[in-house]
Formats: C-alpha cells, sequence, structure tokens
C-alpha cells in the first residue's frame, strides 16, 4: 500500500462528522472535504494489540461520544465447505492481495490472482488522513476484491476475509503541533476516531479484527498526500501546504502520535491494533532505542523483504527456494505470535505488473 500505490464513494458525511470529534480535542475544523473513492479498476498500485505506552502523556481522550462501530464479524457460518487446495503452506497460511484492484480469476471459490490458489484475503485502506483534512483524495478500497475475499471466507470457509489500514499522519502535519507528547497522542487519538467512524460504512464488511496503521514515507505522492514524509520527519506549516518549517520529529512524540491511535481504538471498539510498516521506516521514525521503538505487543504487517518476480511464491514467511524472507520490526521477527502478514511483492515501489500480493497467517489471528 505504499503510494504511488497507496482509490471508496464518498463519505463526506461520515467523514465531516468524524472530523467534528477533531474539533472537539481541539485539534481541526469541522466540515473538510470527503475524500473520493477512485474507481476500483485497475491500477495503483494490545491487550495483546494496543502499543505499549513508553511516555505517559498528559491526555485525556478526546471529549465525544464513543463512535458507534460494527465488531468485527469472525464468527463463520457452519456450512460445509468443499475440498480445495489453498496452493499456500505450511496450514493456515493464505495468499491475498491489497488496495489496488488486482483481477481474482473465475468464479467462486476465487484463485490467488497470477500466481493460483484460493483467494486467502483483502485489506483495504479505510481512511487517509490527508483526504480527512481536505488535501487528498485517494482512498483505494476494491470492492470486487474485498467482496471476493468476503465470498471466500463466508460461503467456502477460505482465508481470513476482508480487513483494513489507517494511511496514518505523524505529528507534524497536525494543525496544532506543539512538540509534546500530549498533543501528539490527541492527533492520534483524532485519527483513530475517524477511522472508526469510517468503518462500518466500507463498501464491504470488515471482519478481521485488526486495525492497521499504516506507518511509512511515501515520497512524492500527490494525491494521497501533500508531505512526502506523512509529518513523521518534519513538521510543515499547515496539514495540507506541503511546506516543512521544521525539519525533525522527536521520537518521544511519534510514539505518542501511535500510542494514542492504539489506545483510542482499542477502548472505543473490539479492533485490536496493528502497523504496516518495514524495519528501516520503522527506525527512521522510532529511532532504535527500545523506549520508542519495541512494539512486543502490537500486530505487523511488513513490507520488507519483498519481489517483483511472482515466479516464486512464498512458503511461511519465506519465498520457496530463496533466502528472501519476511522481516518485522520493532523488536519483533517472524516467529513473534504477532507476525501476521507480509506484503511480499507489490509494495515498497515495487512492481509486477499485478499489485499487491500478501502472505497471511491465519493461524495467528487474535
Amino acid at each position: 500500500m505504499t503510494p504511488g500505490k497507496p482509490g471508496k464513494g464518498t463519505l463526506a458525511a461520515v467523514v465531516a462528522a468524524a472530523a467534528c470529534l477533531g474539533v472537539a480535542a481541539g485539534l481541526v475544523g469541522c466540515g473538510s472535504a470527503g475524500p473520493r473513492r477512485a474507481a476500483a479498476g485497475p491500477p495503483v498500485a494490545a491487550s495483546a494489540s494496543t502499543v505499549p505506552p513508553t511516555t505517559a502523556p498528559a491526555t485525556t481522550a478526546p471529549a465525544t461520544t464513543a463512535p458507534a462501530t460494527t465488531a468485527p464479524r469472525t464468527a463463520r457460518p457452519a456450512t460445509t465447505a468443499p475440498a480445495y487446495p489453498s496452493g499456500d503452506g505450511p496450514a493456515g497460511f493464505w495468499y491475498g492481495t491489497d488496495s489496488s484492484y488486482v483481477a481474482t480469476p473465475g468464479s467462486a471459490p476465487y484463485r490467488e490472482p497470477a500466481i493460483g490458489g484460493a483467494y486467502g484475503g483483502y485489506i483495504g485502506m479505510i481512511g487517509n488522513w490527508a483526504a480527512w483534512q481536505g488535501c487528498g483524495d485517494k482512498i483505494v478500497w476494491s470492492t470486487t476484491d474485498s467482496n471476493n475475499a468476503r465470498t471466500n471466507y463466508v460461503s467456502y470457509h477460505l482465508g481470513i476475509g476482508v480487513g483494513g489500514y489507517w494511511f496514518m499522519a505523524g505529528p507534524g502535519v497536525d494543525p496544532h503541533y506543539d512538540g509534546t507528547t500530549a498533543e501528539a497522542y490527541a492527533w492520534g487519538e483524532a485519527q483513530a476516531a475517524v477511522a472508526l467512524q469510517e468503518l462500518p460504512h466500507e463498501p464491504t464488511t470488515v471482519n478481521y479484527p485488526v486495525v492497521f496503521m499504516d506507518v511509512e514515507l511515501p515520497g512524492n505522492a500527490p494525491g494521497y498526500t501533500p508531505a512526502s514524509d506523512n509529518g513523521w520527519k518534519s513538521v510543515y506549516t499547515s496539514a495540507c501546504s506541503g511546506q516543512v518549517k521544521q525539519s525533525g520529529v522527536p521520537a518521544t512524540v511519534n510514539r505518542a502520535d501511535l500510542n494514542g491511535f492504539a489506545t483510542y481504538l482499542t477502548s472505543y471498539s473490539s479492533y485490536k491494533a496493528g502497523v504496516y510498516s518495514a524495519p528501516s521506516i520503522w527506525s527512521s521514525i522510532f529511532g532504535t532505542n527500545p523506549a520508542t521503538a519495541n512494539i512486543p505487543n502490537t500486530y505487523e504487517w511488513t513490507y520488507n523483504d519483498l519481489t517483483s518476480s511472482l515466479s516464486r511464491h512464498p512458503s511461511g514467511w519465506c519465498l520457496s527456494g530463496t533466502s528472501t524472507c519476511a522481516q518485522f520490526f520493532g523488536g519483533q521477527t517472524s516467529s513473534s505470535p504477532y507476525a501476521l502478514m507480509w506484503q511480499w511483492s507489490g509494495g515498497g515501489g515495487t512492481y509486477n505488473g499485478y499489485g499487491d500480493f500478501d502472505q497471511i497467517d491465519a493461524n495467528r489471528t487474535p
């Protein structure tokens, strides 16, 4: 889901209502323009879940009514599924895709595009901080792929169904950035509130119990964000200006932002908090001090190590017959019970001619 990689119908009313949650927190103005979903066609490409706080930000949860959300649906109907090989291994691992449309061939039960095997899941963008702030129009969701993943999950007991991620803003694009962990924490809370408002309105029901914070440095990605670092490395003159006012954001402030999102999400819903990122990106934002960098009890979706080739397919956390394996971050490894997914091709600037391909371990689904 990396821009120019990381389009849903218009959700202006929902976004406007969610933006008002930010007003209550003293963060944003009400009534910013809603996002536009790109057509779902080709291309562009902790209880256990809360992030353990490393600072004790002096802040309170936004003074709003807890958002009405639909609890993730994890129970499957008691029907008999036909025998159908997953094409993946070992048992419990599934192939999947995320973000932009990738054509799934044939009729149900659906198969993974290009490489075959059962289509085991879809993860879409539930929201984009820049669209919420009125300066981005890309929210990437494929209704076709999410519907196909849900059909496989509900009707054939294949895969993990449908999940979602929030394209997250660092503290540097907070309109009220003041350099404190308290403000950064509140900025994270405000983003989580918007994400929870969006979730019940996705084109396909989101049943996967983990919501991922997409923490990345997208580079030049117009339409997705005016800030090349999403506000994790620099402070901007305003959320939408794209003009740097100050270089550098302390790791403690970045971590407070992350903590605010995770704590709000898990306090006001039954969803678990997860993070989508990669080792080098993670350390550049949160440093290497375990106090700010380590997330031992947080679910993870990584996009390193990855490839543009689809000739070899994942088996567990490595590509068969190669030394290319998933690399997790924040002090975690592939043996962690919180290592859930690996975007092994299509992300991080790679291009395979189709889109984003994922390896998913359903054994570790919380």
